[in-house]
């Protein structure tokens, strides 16, 4: 320890071996929430760096893109409103822009509500998802759709390679795994054979690939191990299951977790409404929201219909269990979906520990995990199996009969060291610093924000993917050795990958085509059709309202102005000004930076759609809150839910929603009619030193 002033050299250089030390031990970086859990630091700008985001954000990297480089402008527009060939590559050091696209993306989809955190977080990265996290069918759906391209896909990916090694067409790798298993059981060496591949995957990232070579998933069959064609017909993207084509890296796998969900509820509505193939958000009074049916009202009421006709009594007068079964059912929704969060973060942070990106640190994580495995090897030689079967049953003995030794522990535990179990967390050990994709995302954006060079949004492509096979290269196919990929011709790739327009409609027999068959016939369209062109009349009769009603002083019909706006609309704006609405009246919200004070601000200016806010000093903003001083920021919805889904089917338009802004004395600022409402919020999350947590 070198006291202030002190000139030593060796000073700075010990600290620094102490910290990446202490960073590779599975030890929490900081003991405060259990030592002083009433200890509060805010933050006020990303150079006070209150966690390693906001550290990494402002270092200075090695490998740098166009958002880490100087420049002199005020703000830099690095492609804001381009399309996709007009971006330069790479927006950030070793990352692919699409890549960042595809984090910003389910960013969007994943993150609706953040509050500031003044105490210490886990792992010394924030937004962390709360304990009592905000419940809404829109986020569970969301949580689904997650779970799906994390978890879902990962094991799929895992059993079809299971299913390549036991088919023996890739014969060498195969004999290889079969030789190695069976020479290390006759020495009595599995556990060290297989926790030494544990280490060696985990420290050598090209093992894998040597071990594992990669393979489309959608060619891969799970049953035989050799080629197939992919569900979707066509191999038109490499990471997905269905191999369904795609616009930009990703896309297809999210399309996939949404249907996925879709799939499933429409196998659940159908179940519930009895369908056989022999047989064939709160609203004022007089809102579009309030005068739409609810649309999960209208399974509930065919259930019961179903019901009925079969000679039951619907309804909670006959039925005693509808109630209290719904209620618990709506009860335990928020510990299940907080239950798939935690699931898809642990899955995250894993995969992000052993393939780091920029710009979190390259070989600490997977030194920590290797460090964990390789003791259990060095055990594992002197540890025989009868010593490990009676440890297993002695433990599991402890476990049932232990209760009188367990307790009073537990108990002593909770008196002396509250919220203990917090530090023998996963992100505060042995993930410690590993981020989820969301903390990984936050990042990336702070980068653009501490360089003035705000990452633009993902660009969109209106028309829909080719129906043509995409370009396989050998990272995405290829086998280790001189065997060819899955052991398949040449002939035989190209066939599997070539378009199948009837390959996507097959199905395992006709039951399950009459169970999922939606046909309408003529007829059935037509009474689609009018009842679809009946509620756009009411529709937009109900919206005509909101004008006259906002004009007499009704606060919601004001905040429901321009939530539609017209087709033809342009809704190009940012970096820096965002169309918006503030209490019904048409103006830009703005970021500025170069004042003392960055604040964000609103203005009914119409100037500034032609000159910018930018250095401009005469906008008298209707309202300013301090970059430094939000507390809090949430989407919100321009219509209810139910508006939002009758208006987009019947008018084919997307509502543009909003955005609140509250600051650290509870004053809220509500932004209505804004279409580019994910970029300004993105903006505000990442510019600042706060640290949030995930409501």
């Amino acid at each position: 320890m070198y006291a202030d002033g002190d000139t030593n050299q060796n000073g700075p250089n010990q600290g620094q071996s102490l910290r990446s030390m202490l960073d590779v031990l599975p030890v929490p970086s900081t003991t405060q929430p259990v030592t002083e859990p009433g200890k509060h630091e805010v933050a006020n700008t990303l150079t006070d760096e209150p966690t390693l985001s906001h550290a990494l954000a402002t270092d200075d990297h090695e490998v740098k893109g166009l958002a880490q480089v100087e420049h002199d402008e005020e703000v830099v527009d690095l492609g804001w409103n381009e399309k996709k060939q007009n971006i330069a590559a790479p927006l950030v050091g070793g990352l692919e822009n699409e890549d960042l696209w595809l984090l910003v993306r389910r960013f969007n989809k994943q993150i609706y509500h953040v509050k500031e955190v003044p105490t210490a977080v886990p792992g010394d990265l924030d937004l962390n998802i709360a304990d009592e996290e905000d419940f809404s069918p829109d986020k569970l759906r969301a949580g689904v759709e997650r779970f799906y391209m994390t978890v879902v896909v990962g094991l799929l990916a895992a059993v079809k390679h299971t299913a390549r090694l036991r088919s023996w067409r890739e014969t060498r790798r195969t004999s290889c795994f079969c030789a190695a298993y069976f020479v290390a059981w006759v020495f009595d060496l599995v556990i060290p054979l297989v926790t030494l591949t544990m280490v060696t995957l985990i420290v050598y990232p090209r093992s894998r690939e040597v071990l594992f070579p990669p393979a489309p998933l959608a060619l891969v069959d799970s049953k035989t191990g050799g080629v197939q064609k992919p569900k979707s017909g066509v191999l038109g993207s490499t990471d997905s299951s269905t191999g369904a084509p795609q616009n930009f890296k990703g896309e297809a796998v999210e399309q996939e977790a949404s249907s996925f969900v879709n799939g499933f509820t429409s196998i659940v509505v159908t179940s519930a409404t009895g369908k056989n193939p022999d047989s064939g958000a709160p609203s004022e009074k007089g809102s579009p929201d309030d005068s739409i049916p609810d649309p999960t009202g209208l399974a509930v009421a065919a259930a019961e219909a179903k019901d009925v006709s079969a000679g039951g009594k619907a309804g909670a007068k006959h039925d005693k269990t509808k109630v209290p079964v719904e209620t618990a059912m709506w009860t335990k929704m928020r510990p299940v979906m907080h239950g798939i969060a935690d699931v898809a973060d642990t899955w995250e942070r894993f995969a992000n520990a052993l393939s780091p990106t920029p710009p979190f640190p390259k070989d600490v994580y997977r030194l920590r995990l290797a460090g964990l495995i390789a003791p259990l090897f060095l055990l594992s030689l002197f540890v025989t199996s009868y010593m490990f079967m009676k440890g297993v049953t002695f433990g599991v003995g402890f476990g049932f009969f232990g209760d009188p030794i367990v307790q009073p522990g537990l108990r002593w535990l909770n008196r002396t060291f509250p919220h203990w179990q917090k530090l023998l967390e996963l992100r505060n050990t042995i993930l410690k610093g590993v981020p989820t994709n969301a903390q990984l995302t936050i990042t990336l954006l702070r980068i653009g924000e501490a360089n003035k060079a705000p990452l633009p949004p993902p660009p969109s492509i209106n028309e829909p993917p080719p129906e043509k096979p995409t370009n396989v290269t050998d990272s995405e196919l290829r086998a280790t050795g001189a065997e060819p990929p899955l052991n398949a011709t040449d002939e035989e790739l190209r066939e599997a990958m070539e378009h199948d327009p009837h390959t996507a409609h097959e199905t395992s027999g006709p039951d399950i085509d009459a169970a999922k068959g939606s046909k309408h016939g003529k007829r059935g369209s037509r009474i689609v059709g009018f009842f679809k062109g009946t509620t756009k009349g009411a529709v937009k009769t109900l919206i005509g309202t909101d004008h006259a009603r906002a004009k007499v002083g009704s606060h919601h019909a004001k905040n429901r102005l321009g939530a539609l706006p017209p087709p033809d609309e342009s809704n190009v704006t940012g970096p820096i000004d965002f169309k918006a609405r503030h209490n019904g009246h048409k103006g830009h919200v703005y970021i500025t930076t170069k004042s003392t004070i960055p604040a964000v601000a609103f203005s009914t200016d119409s100037t500034i759609e032609k000159i910018g806010s930018q250095e401009r000093e005469d906008l008298h903003p209707l309202w300013t809150i301090a970059i430094n001083d939000i507390a809090e920021l949430k989407k919100i919805g321009g219509y209810g839910w139910k508006a939002k889904i009758v208006i987009g089917w019947s008018l084919g338009r997307e509502v543009a929603d909003g955005l609140e802004i509250t600051d650290r004395a509870g004053n809220t600022r509500r932004i209505t009619a804004l279409p580019m409402r994910d970029e300004l919020f993105n903006r505000l999350v990442a510019i600042g030193g706060q640290k949030w947590e995930a409501w």
